[in-house]
């Protein structure tokens, strides 16, 4: 810039230079000319009659001739003047250029000869392979596949002859291979992609015809690979070309080009920058035109880092498969029991998630290359039922009688409970007058229940009796006792997995209402019938499965553990290089004989309805659960259960919601059975842990009939 500056200073000066040079000169000639101070009236004309004229009257007269006033040099100066003008701004002119010229060549030279030098280099960037994901136990979940790719200089775009081998040898209409030469998206000098995935004859047929193929080449690069299908499917994600999007948003330090894979969801996604490797380099040098002469240096791509997750892969297997035969016999989505669901186990002692499903499900794989708007639409459409959806970490539903357990600890904590209380129950509570009158699930009644009667036989009535206590005390209590309590399990808030998308859930104050209706008052008050929803976790409670699963470790164990699926990272050297230490979250407040209570209600929940002999039969050790239905406006109802096992020393909890389940005792309770034994066997050896199938993702919807309006719960 101080250049730039001190050259229009110069040349400046230089113009007004020649300027006043020029106005000088003229000035000096104005000078040197005499001026006439008295005129000429007669010279040699004495004695000579003036010329006479004859006029029309026939006399005749006297003409004299005009005398014109001297402009001696007038004409020579205008023209002077205009030379004058001409020669300053021919002298602004070449003064200009001249300056411009001197400031090029002499003071900005070595910049412009930087510049050059650097228009002679390109550097072009070679894709890097991402890292591998494996699950606990060293079965790789995701790798990649090798794939032989034809690649061009740009300049094949105008060789016709070259064009049209390559459509014929790689069955690609012409127009398409000239389209995928010209494509500079990934760089001018950057090879283009031809084709991906060719077939090792052709790819043969090109390297030992080389002649006939000029700028053509061929290299083994590296596209992602799912081998067991759809197998957690929602924790893996997938991975896709990056978008314009991906390119402006990439993450610190992340060098994302186009072409290049990306994350888009799940694992892929969270941990991205540590699966994508370095570009390898190529330095290149060109002519004036762009054209490569000669490759200066190169280095090769560095693959990126490998994940271990905390999934054990035979576990996570039987999951799905259990989703899959329930949802869908068959292959046929609506001929089983429920719509959708979504299933997690946690390791209750440290958070790690064991199995992740979701059914409907895809098969990452799909996404591989890119996939086509018209599927992509299917996808993301109700008549699919949404397989793309996380329904554990994304989808918030009603706790039903699932909430009860956190009801039950919150009312012994804050003294609304006793293990000495009792409650009885005819089918029908009218505790806030008949006007507003509830029903238990069970219309014929339980009969007297204490606490732990009430949890076994999950009697609403009981938990009615319990808001309403938390209601009468609500002046010295404060009005949010009971949700302050519920909170400490980490319910209505993000647990903050390390999974993309995850809901909040909400768990229900005055407050919250009074700013939800704010456009309805005559809906903001807080309604003691508020209470008796929430108690038995309908009205505005939503939760989704992985809060549910999270919170029952908290009652199982007195801790919450922030829930992850990453075990630990290692470089391409296989040096371990990051490994996740568990979070404690949350410690709710727990008296020891609070919590045998609560627990020996969970526990007669499996006895009392026979649940242990159905479908947890023959196991040396017991389990503690819940069920739970849950009413939809304008759907059948939902099911819920969540165990935890063994239920006098508590490793493993499982949590399970069927979307239109209506009972869980033939959806959501089977399936928790399945993954509970499941992870048990693997700890005790009985279940091989290299053990895992091709998970299938296809199927078929069928017609499910209208949805349940009735009132009644089954729980």
């Amino acid at each position: 810039m101080l250049l730039a500056i001190l050259a229009g200073i110069a040349a400046l000066a230089v113009v007004l230079g020649i300027v006043y040079a020029f106005y000088r000169r003229s000035k000096k000639k104005t000078e040197d000319t005499v001026p006439h101070t008295k005129d000429l009236k007669q010279v040699d004309t004495y004695g000579v009659e003036p010329l006479k004229q004859k006029t029309s009257f026939g006399t005749t007269g006297t003409t004299e001739v005009p005398q014109h006033p001297t402009s001696s040099g007038t004409a020579g100066e205008m023209l002077n003047s205009r030379f004058v003008a001409m020669g300053v701004l021919a002298a602004a002119i070449f003064g200009t250029l001249s300056a411009k010229l001197w400031s090029m060549q002499i003071l900005q030279s070595s910049d412009y000869l930087k510049q050059a030098e650097a228009n002679l280099y390109k550097t072009v960037y070679t894709p890097a392979p991402r890292g591998i994901i494996y699950d606990a136990n060293g079965v790789a979940l995701v790798t990649n596949r090798s794939s032989y790719t034809v690649i061009a200089d740009s300049s094949v775009a105008d060789d016709r002859d070259v064009c049209l081998r390559l459509s014929t040898i790689l069955g690609i209409p012409y127009q398409v291979v000239r389209q995928n030469i010209q494509d500079s998206s990934t760089g001018a000098q950057n090879n283009r992609v031809v084709a991906t995935d060719v077939s090792l004859r052709n790819i043969a047929f090109i390297s030992e015809h080389a002649d006939a193929f000029p700028g053509i080449s061929t290299e083994m690069r590296t596209a992602r690979s799912y081998p067991y299908g759809a197998l957690a499917a929602h924790v893996l994600g997938y991975a896709s070309t990056a978008s314009a999007s991906d390119l402006q948003n990439a993450g610190e330090g992340r060098n994302v080009l186009s072409g290049d894979v990306v994350g888009k969801s799940g694992v892929e996604y969270t941990y991205e920058n540590l699966l994508a490797g370095d570009h390898g380099t190529r330095t290149l040098l060109t002519n004036a035109n762009g054209v490569v002469q000669r490759i200066m240096s190169e280095t090769n791509p560095t693959r990126g880092n490998d994940i271990y997750l905390t999934i054990k892969a035979p576990v996570q297997e039987a999951a799905d498969q259990a989703m899959r035969s329930t949802l869908a016999p068959n292959g046929q989505l609506g001929a089983g029991n429920g719509s959708g669901a979504g299933l997690v186990c946690l390791d209750a002692t440290n958070g790690e998630i064991i199995a992740l499903s979701n059914f409907p499900s895809y098969a990452p794989g799909n996404f591989v290359g890119g996939i086509s708007s018209d599927v992509w639409n299917s996808f993301n459409s109700e008549s699919s039922h949404y397989p793309l959806m996380d329904r554990v970490v994304q989808g918030t539903y009603p706790a039903a009688s699932t909430f009860k357990g956190f009801t039950s600890f919150a009312a012994l904590q804050c003294g609304v409970a006793t293990a000495s209380s009792t409650y009885y129950c005819s089918g029908t509570w009218t505790g806030f007058g008949s006007t507003y009158a509830q029903k238990c699930w069970n219309h014929s009644g339980h009969g007297t229940l204490n606490l732990v009667g009430g949890i076994a036989h999950s009697c609403d009535v009981v938990f009615y009796e319990i808001a309403k206590g938390f209601y009468d005390q609500r002046a010295t209590l404060g009005e949010t006792a009971m949700q302050d309590y519920v909170k400490e399990y980490a319910l209505g808030s993000k647990l903050g997995v390390d999974l993309a998308g995850e809901a909040e859930g909400r768990i229900p104050t005055p407050e919250w209402k009074a700013e939800y209706f704010k456009d309805a008052p005559e809906q903001a008050q807080w309604l003691p019938g508020d209470m008796t929803n929430m108690a038995i976790g309908q009205g505005y409670v939503l939760v989704t499965p992985l809060q549910i699963a999270a919170g029952y470790a908290g009652i199982a164990t007195g801790t919450v553990y922030r829930p992850h699926v990453l075990k630990e990272v290692r470089n391409s050297l296989g040096e371990t290089v990051r490994t996740y230490e568990p979070e404690v979250i949350a410690t709710p407040t727990q008296s020891e004989a609070n919590a045998k209570l609560v627990h020996e209600g969970l526990k007669e929940v499996m006895t009392v309805n026979n649940y242990d002999d159905r479908f947890f039969s023959g196991l040396n050790y017991t389990v503690a659960g819940k069920t739970g239905t849950a009413q939809v406006a304008g759907k059948k109802d939902y099911s819920w259960f969540v165990c935890y096992a063994p239920a006098d020393n508590p490793k493993y909890v499982c949590a399970c919601l069927t979307e239109e389940g209506v009972s869980s005792t033939v959806c959501s309770m089977p399936m928790c059975a399945t993954v509970i034994q499941a992870a048990m066997s693997l700890d005790a050896g009985s279940l091989d842990a290299k053990s895992v199938d091709y998970v299938e993702s296809s199927y078929t919807t069928v017609a499910t009939g209208s949805a349940s309006t009735s009132t009644a719960r089954e729980d």
